[in-house]
């Protein structure tokens, strides 16, 4: 529930829009239209009309609808695996978990060839055992539970930080400093609602924190390590854009720029998981190894300073 503070008129569905930031005003205006809307304990299917200050506004959210999961005979690079848990090197181009306009080709689909219907239901029916994500161009390591008690302590050691992230990426530019911290929440750019932006709290932004120290300096270009606080969609990615360094080969962040190599999505890879294990306790860390297109981008920039 809701309650309308601003002084002015506004639409209902632009009202909401601004108050809901994980929710796309498409969204929104669909969930009017279907009758998921009260004002002032009337039902309104008007997106068109105009709110004010003291109206109550209850919108309520229907349940997902369960996609059908086909298991598919796609190849993983494993780099850890026991009864508990699986952890696989992403590569490139492939999605986590099936989603509307991706529901085949995902890693989850791939998983439960692997590792059977017994994944099913895992942390839920839409994720079955995805315990965090990495965005599709982006490689690397990423962890899957295969039990319900594995989930449930892989996902509060994600909330408690006691799980470590560790990125590589290349980053146009040279920061003038070895190494910062990026303290600034995210949230839906109001422009486009594809993309993530610096959103302060009060407007709805997520608390989002990221680490970053300089590797190698290779000319105009910087390889960093980053490592996560907290796990917010395309944050080291929005995050680089801030400092002024956005990440080379994004298409959504530093669009319009070019090294002159062919890769397959933004240079930034998962190179490093730790975490406890949920049932021995013993530490785990799984190293992924670059890509060939990320060793080849490091390659011809190294050359190029020679």
């Amino acid at each position: 529930m809701l309650s309308v503070e601003t002084p002015e008129s506004e639409r209902l569905d632009r009202w909401l829009s601004a108050h809901l930031p994980d929710l796309s005003r498409n969204r929104l205006q669909k969930l009017i239209d279907g009758e998921y809307v009260t004002l002032n304990g009337q039902l309104c299917t008007d997106k068109k009309r105009l709110v004010q200050a003291g109206d109550i506004i209850c919108l309520t959210l229907p349940e997902a609808q369960p996609l059908e999961l086909t298991p598919e005979s796609i190849p993983l690079d494993i780099l850890y695996e026991d009864d508990h848990l699986i952890i696989v090197n992403k590569p490139a181009g492939l999605v986590v978990h099936p989603a509307p306009g991706n529901r085949s080709g995902t890693l989850v689909n791939a998983l439960l060839a692997h590792c059977g219907e017994g994944l099913l239901g895992i942390g839920g029916v839409q994720r079955p055992g995805i315990v965090h994500r990495l965005d599709k161009d982006t490689t690397g390591a990423i962890v899957v539970a295969k039990t319900d008690l594995a989930h449930q302590d892989l996902q509060a050691q994600m909330k408690a930080k006691t799980a470590r992230r560790e990125y590589l990426g290349v980053v146009y530019g040279a920061p003038r400093e070895q190494g910062g911290t990026v303290d600034a929440p995210l949230g839906r750019d109001p422009s486009d609602r594809k993309r993530q932006a610096i959103v302060t709290v009060e407007k709805g932004g997520r608390n989002a924190v990221t680490h970053w120290q300089v590797q190698e300096r290779i000319g105009n270009f910087t390889v960093m390590a980053f490592r996560l606080e907290t796990g917010r969609t395309h944050q080291i990615r929005v995050h680089c854009a801030h400092l002024g360094h956005p990440i080379v080969g994004d298409p959504v962040y530093g669009a319009g720029r070019s090294v002159g190599v062919n890769l397959p999505g933004q240079a930034l890879h998962a190179a490093r998981l730790t975490l406890r294990h949920p049932a021995t306790g013993e530490t785990v860390c799984a190293i992924a190894p670059l890509p060939p297109p990320f060793e080849t981008l490091l390659s011809v920039l190294r050359n190029r300073q020679n």
